[in-house]
C-alpha cells in the first residue's frame, strides 16, 4: 500500500489573503476556490486548502508549521521575495536568531511567519540528511 498526503487544511482569518500570500512567496498559483477551501497546490501533489475559521478576524488560530524543500535557486528566489516584502525571518523556529539564515545538514533554511501566525520554513536540505553546523 502506498501513502501519500493528499492536502491538508490551513486555518486563516482571510483564506483569500493566506493563499495568495504563500503562492506568491512561494512562486505558485492559487486554484479557484472549491467548496469553502482556496487551495495552493505545491508541486510535489499536496495541497494546502486554506479556509476562514469560523470567527475570523478575532479568534485566535493555532499556530502550525509548514516546511517547504526547495531547490538551491528556488531558496534564492523565494528568500529575495521574503526580503523584498520587509518580512521578519529567522534561523531557528523558535524565533530567537531573528535576520539570519542557517546552514543545516550543509543545505540553507529560513522560518517566518504567515498573516496567521503559521511558522512557515524553506530549506534546501531534508532534516537528518547531512552535517549540522
Amino acid at each position: 500500500m502506498t501513502v501519500q498526503l493528499n492536502h491538508t487544511i490551513v486555518a486563516a482569518h482571510d483564506k483569500h489573503t493566506s493563499a495568495r500570500f504563500l503562492a506568491d512567496l512561494l512562486g505558485l498559483q492559487v486554484s479557484p476556490q472549491y467548496g469553502p477551501f482556496i487551495p495552493v497546490a505545491i508541486p510535489n501533489g499536496v495541497t494546502l486548502d486554506y479556509m476562514d475559521q469560523p470567527g475570523s478576524g478575532f479568534a485566535e488560530i493555532a499556530s502550525q508549521h509548514y516546511a517547504f524543500l526547495v531547490s538551491e535557486d528556488d531558496f534564492d528566489a523565494i528568500f529575495g521575495r521574503i526580503q523584498a516584502a520587509g518580512l521578519t525571518y529567522w534561523a531557528d523556529p523558535a524565533h530567537r536568531i531573528k535576520g539570519e539564515i542557517n546552514t543545516n545538514d550543509g543545505g540553507r533554511g529560513v522560518y517566518f511567519d504567515d498573516p496567521n501566525g503559521h511558522v512557515l520554513e524553506i530549506l534546501t536540505r531534508p532534516y537528518g540528511s547531512g552535517i549540522t553546523r
